[in-house]
């Protein structure tokens, strides 16, 4: 369903709607999404992303289905999941977990906003769980394609390809929505903590991001505030893992019955 309220109100789904604050010109423009998951990861890479580039609010999504939930930042009242933009880059940012209902129309209604948009790759930040977290010093970041270019975009930027596996959640959701509009999207999911915040994987990430766009992202702020990080998004996490029981998880650390 896709329906214009007037020329900024835009609803792609009937649960969703989608607000434009200014109009958002993005042709050929890269989106990178965040949502709340594996050990926060995409959370913190694109909150930490939207704070050093200096991005302002461009739109915010408005559902029934997400909780009766506003946030207030320097005295300014929120929506808790905003899309920051410039003439280059969207970043889609989320300050509450999405309910498992809420999940499917959500990312319709954003990949259909994206399509229409012009985006030329979409791009989802994430991590992926390793029992031995403790002990990687330097998380590794693989990339999961929709398609071949989407491949080669991974390959050429010298990302690692994960090659067997589940992948399940927000990302997986993307990446199959955007496969279904014919547009390229590709995951970077980093070794991470299941259930605690990962500040670590998140700069890994946004290494991996760097590569891919051309550009260096500087972590080390990020690094140095790990331990602040971990305590401000603890109940975030909370919120997330009960998210992500419904949206089968665990399955990420199986094999899947065929290989082809």
């Amino acid at each position: 369903m896709l329906c214009k309220q007037d020329v900024r109100w835009i609803c792609l789904v009937e649960e969703v709607e989608i607000l434009e604050l200014v109009p958002v010109e993005a042709e050929g423009a890269k989106a990178v999404e965040g949502l709340p998951d594996v050990g926060l990861v995409g959370a913190i890479a694109t909150s930490y992303l939207v704070d050093q580039l200096g991005m302002e609010e461009v739109a915010h999504v408005d559902s029934e289905l997400l909780p009766p939930i506003m946030v207030l930042h320097k005295g300014k009242l929120k929506n808790p999941i905003r899309i920051y933009g410039s003439r280059d880059l969207l970043i889609l940012v989320s300050e509450i977990a999405i309910p498992v209902e809420a999940l499917n129309p959500l990312v319709k209604a954003l990949a259909g906003w994206f399509k229409e948009k012009g985006i030329g790759l979409m791009i989802s930040l994430g991590g992926i769980p390793v029992p031995n977290r403790l002990d990687i010093e330097n998380p590794a970041v693989y990339g999961v394609p929709n398609g071949e270019e989407a491949s080669r975009l991974l390959m050429n930027s010298g990302i690692e390809l994960m090659e067997e596996g589940f992948v399940a959640g927000a990302y997986a959701m993307f990446l199959r929505e955007s496969m279904k509009r014919s547009m390229p999207a590709v995951a970077l999911l980093a070794q991470s903590y299941l259930q605690y915040p990962d500040p670590g994987a998140a700069a890994a990430t946004l290494n991996a991001l760097g590569k891919l766009l051309g550009q260096v992202f500087d972590v080390k702020p990020l690094l140095d505030k790990a331990e602040e990080i971990r305590i401000k998004t603890r109940d975030l996490m909370k919120q997330a893992r009960t998210a992500m029981m419904g949206m089968q998880k665990p399955r990420e650390n199986e094999v899947p019955l065929m290989y082809t």
